[in-house]
């Protein structure tokens, strides 16, 4: 399964529609999600995953963020890693 279709299924799963889910790359996603974000590990909704480049990472955020997830066209150089959370 793609990178993009786990995040979709995810959002899906979550009974929740795009606007509630923020999207980001990071070359660091889980610092990204518990410490920059304050996600709960334990508690909380997110995913992260390898997309395998920078390239794939920024055309997969880019796809959430126009299906209208929170977010923005951030992440620093080698942002492989795609996450999401609720």
């Amino acid at each position: 399964m793609s990178v993009e279709q786990e995040i979709e299924d995810r959002i899906h799963r979550s009974g929740k529609g795009y606007p509630a889910w923020y999207v980001g790359i990071s070359a660091t996603p889980r610092e990204q999600l518990f410490v920059g974000h304050n996600v709960s590990e334990k508690e909380g909704a997110w995913v992260y995953l390898d997309a395998g480049s920078e390239v794939v990472a920024k055309e997969v955020e880019a796809v959430f963020l126009k299906k209208g997830c929170k977010g923005g066209p951030n992440g620093g150089e080698s942002s492989r890693y795609v996450y999401a959370y609720r």
